[in-house]
């Protein structure tokens, strides 16, 4: 009897000590925002289906579109979103120029940008930019790609015009025959190439930095089990869309209003294989990352191969 009465004793005491554990595990924040993008397809996925909403049944999710990085990593940077899809050189020049922020996840490795003309153009090579105008989103990846680009073909930023426009801009501006060339990004490069024969005038895979989920470093501490929850919800968006091509390019063709052969081009030049960050990104990371320094767009005397390590956090996921 005695004996039973102590078991009983510790199931009541464990019963009174559950709910304050429960509690203390549950700290999801009452409201989660996120963006989402036509530049990240999964992210479409993930809003369509609500299975984020599911993950956090405790919290009210808010969705913003971005249009570019460069928008992408203002909302995170000013409280809009908690989530922010971007480019990772994008976020490593966010970070180095004084953003808290750690990226956690990848959405897409993809060819999203490349330098466009359109299909009339005389011209045929970088070197042919010479005093030309290129239209492009400063802060954004096709904006990094373009000044790579530039430096490769032995050019200067001064050497040419650039012209600063968002992404669905800059290809109108294109079109019109406004500027000369345009650092264009999918799925508006795609759509342009189908619908207006415009020519990809420069390809570089190795340019093309791969897409990240970031958050503040305020976030990431108070919040961890938010940050797994969200990727875990990631994770089954992005499950879904490598076993279900053709549905998840009639989604992002829906979602972006734009044809679906332009969402089948999109998505063929898209990489959904490795999601999650390693050291091998840190490495990639700074192997891209002295342009940053050479274009002096960041602050004078900033390590960028310590921002880089700072930025990527490899242990959500594994």
């Amino acid at each position: 009897m005695k004996a039973f009465t102590q078991r009983l004793f510790g199931a009541c005491a464990l019963a009174l000590c559950l709910p304050t554990l429960v509690h203390a595990a549950d700290t999801d924040p009452a409201e989660v925002n996120l963006d989402y993008a036509y530049y990240s397809p999964v992210s479409l996925v993930l809003k369509h289906f609500g299975w984020l909403e599911q993950a956090l049944p405790q919290s009210k999710v808010g969705w913003v579109l971005s249009q570019g990085s460069n928008r992408s990593l203002e909302y995170l940077n000013s409280g809009g979103v908690d989530f922010a899809s971007s480019a990772s050189l994008s976020a490593v020049l966010s970070r180095a120029n004084g953003s808290p922020i750690k990226s956690v996840y990848v959405y897409s490795r993809a060819e999203w940008t490349a330098l466009v003309v359109r299909k009339d153009s005389p011209l045929n090579s970088v070197t042919d930019l010479k005093g030309k105008k290129i239209a492009a989103t400063k802060g954004t990846d096709p904006y990094l790609f373009t000044l790579r680009s530039l430096q490769q073909a032995g050019l200067k930023k001064d050497d040419v015009e650039l012209v600063h426009l968002q992404h669905p801009d800059g290809r109108t501006a294109l079109e019109k025959g406004d500027v000369d060339a345009w650092a264009g990004l999918d799925p508006h490069m795609a759509a342009s190439e189908i619908q207006a024969g415009s020519r990809l005038l420069y390809r570089n895979k190795d340019f093309n930095s791969y897409g990240v989920v970031s958050v503040t470093e305020k976030f990431a501490k108070a919040h961890p089990q938010t940050i797994t929850k969200v990727l875990g919800a990631y994770e089954k968006a992005r499950d879904w869309a490598v076993k279900h091509p053709g549905e998840f390019a009639k989604l992002l063709a829906d979602e972006s209003g734009l044809p679906l052969e332009v969402a089948k081009l999109q998505l063929s030049r898209t990489d959904l294989s490795t999601p999650f960050l390693s050291s091998k990104d840190v490495v990639a990371s700074k192997a891209a990352a002295p342009i940053l320094v050479s274009e002096e767009l960041v602050r004078k005397g900033v390590n960028v191969d310590q921002v880089i390590d700072q930025l990527i956090d490899t242990s959500f996921g594994h």
